[in-house]
């Protein structure tokens, strides 16, 4: 896989670099609520930029059904990333008709443009080879060189991560060549002992990584809505919480081999509950009752870990060498669910271990809850990407870039 650096060495100046990035952020409106996807990418474009390239940046943003849809628009990414590089940044408003082959043709050595939501277009995400190849093609006269560091969609078999880089000389980006980096430190001689923790709502998301996990890891601590098929598949009543039924003789499979591999697999002893899901608009107070994790009452919903479990989850990470977290705990969106989950972004923070928050909604956790990311090892801009990997799969994405 050839580096950035390499690319930077041979030259670029004067040349059209596509750069498949992930700026699919969080917006509330107009508004972007999250935006560290974008700074995530901002050193390879501002790399190949000084070098005098004529960088096209690209990305989905949502899921649009293959048609423009303005609550998608890229526009408020764009510019955005004008603010972070500093320098006025060109805004294409489709993805490979008039406006974006304008835009590339009017950009400079060393200027910057980005084009609309690659998703309006079907072609991106079509399952037909033909189709996406199509699409491909079209992006392809935008460019002479293709840079990948979208790694928040190298998972996806799609037109501008899997099909284009065939059809351009390529390379990675600093980004995926970093988050690479971190997860091969997650697979290959890792220091023990390991610590995964596991959260969000649907269990049947995770066990693909579990599965994987029972081999590699020395402790799972399993927390969010996925902690309640775990707590059903020992008996107890969950009450109203999420609850995925078909998954529980897995989740049974999964407990006998923790159990037999000397694997940990800690779930929550108590629990957040409350008959009401809480507002997260106008984030009024909730009602809840703090219960044993084998007390649920069944007309009430699991809603965050309690105070018992985050000390024993933080006393579970705090002898680690390696943590890997994904997923939240609890409804951290809403102050009074946020406990769970900021005990264990402290818990690692606390820790001497090497730490990874593995992309999603763990990240933006964090960012939420206002700490510091330098705090932790890395964080990751590519959940599902993250996990697959960690499952063991080739990720389209990076056997693209292979040469």
């Amino acid at each position: 896989m050839k580096t950035i650096d390499e690319l930077l060495a041979e030259g670029v100046a004067g040349k059209r670099v596509f750069v498949r990035a992930d700026l699919n952020v969080p917006l509330d409106g107009d508004t972007i609520t999250d935006d560290g996807r974008i700074r995530a990418v901002q050193p390879t474009i501002k790399a190949l930029a000084e070098a005098g390239a004529r960088v096209v940046v690209a990305s989905h943003l949502g899921r649009p059904k293959g048609a423009p849809e303005p609550a998608f628009s890229l526009a408020p990414a764009a510019k955005r990333l004008g603010e972070l590089l500093g320098a006025d940044v060109a805004f294409a408003t489709d993805t490979v008709g008039d406006s974006a082959k304008a835009t590339v043709a009017g950009l400079a050595d060393g200027q910057v443009a980005v084009i609309e939501n690659l998703r309006f277009n079907p072609g991106e995400t079509s399952k037909d080879d033909a189709e996406r190849g199509a699409f491909a093609d079209q992006l392809a006269e935008l460019a002479d060189v293709y840079v990948g560091d979208g790694f928040g969609a190298v998972h996806r078999k799609h037109a501008s991560v899997f099909d284009l880089p065939a059809r351009l000389p390529h390379a990675a980006g600093y980004l995926i060549a970093t988050e690479v980096g971190v997860l091969q430190k997650l697979t290959s001689d890792v220091k023990r002992p390991y610590v995964v923790v596991l959260g969000g709502a649907k269990v049947s998301d995770k066990l693909a990584v579990i599965d994987q996990l029972l081999g590699k890891a020395d402790r799972i601590l399993i927390g969010g809505g996925m902690a309640y098929t775990f707590l059903k598949a020992k008996g107890y009543e969950v009450g109203i919480s999420l609850l995925q039924a078909d998954q529980i003789p897995t989740v049974i499979e999964y407990m006998e081999r923790a159990e037999k591999n000397g694997v940990e697999l800690v779930l929550p002893v108590d629990i957040l509950a409350s008959a009401d899901f809480p507002d997260l608009k106008t984030k009024a107070p909730a009602d809840f009752i703090t219960v044993d994790a084998d007390a649920i009452p069944s007309d009430k919903e699991g809603l965050d870990i309690g105070p018992k479990t985050r000390e024993l989850y933080a006393s579970k990470i705090a002898d680690a060498e390696t943590v890997f977290w994904n997923g939240p705990v609890g409804v951290f969106e809403h102050p009074d669910y946020a406990g769970g989950t900021r005990a264990i972004a402290q818990a690692l923070v606390d820790s001497d271990a090497f730490t990874v928050v593995g992309g999603g909604d763990s990240a933006a956790a964090v960012r939420t809850l206002g700490f510091d990311e330098n705090a932790f090892g890395h964080i990751s801009t590519g959940g599902g990407a993250s996990l697959e990997y960690l499952e063991g799969k080739t990720l389209p994405g990076l056997a693209a870039l292979e040469d």
